[in-house]
């Protein structure tokens, strides 16, 4: 029995996808800002701490969306094969229901 879910709006996967990729970038690098400016201030180091956890944040950032990618590609490439196993399926089913008419 095939279970009745209702289909994802077009745009849905393009939002989510824009929200996580948003969320690895301005996370790392905002935590990055303050907290670089404050260690600066508080130690006298400026501009040291500040930069470097901005560097760090960068790769974080870079990491993540790199996550992200992979993860959504290997979804895209498992649906692609899956519409790909099913077509031949549904043309020998079509050119059998037209040969029996």
């Amino acid at each position: 029995m095939a279970k009745n879910t209702p289909e994802k709006a077009w745009w849905q996967p393009a939002v989510t996808i824009f929200g996580e990729v948003t969320g690895w970038i301005v996370v790392p690098i905002v935590l990055a800002l303050f907290s670089g400016r404050y260690l600066d201030e508080k130690k006298g180091t400026e501009p040291w701490y500040f930069l470097s956890l901005t560097g760090v944040a960068f790769i974080i950032s870079c990491v993540g969306i790199t996550i992200i990618a992979t993860k959504y590609i290997k979804q895209i490439e498992k649906e692609n094969k899956k519409k790909l196993n099913q077509k031949p399926i549904n043309e020998q089913r079509d050119r059998n229901n037209r040969n029996s008419e």
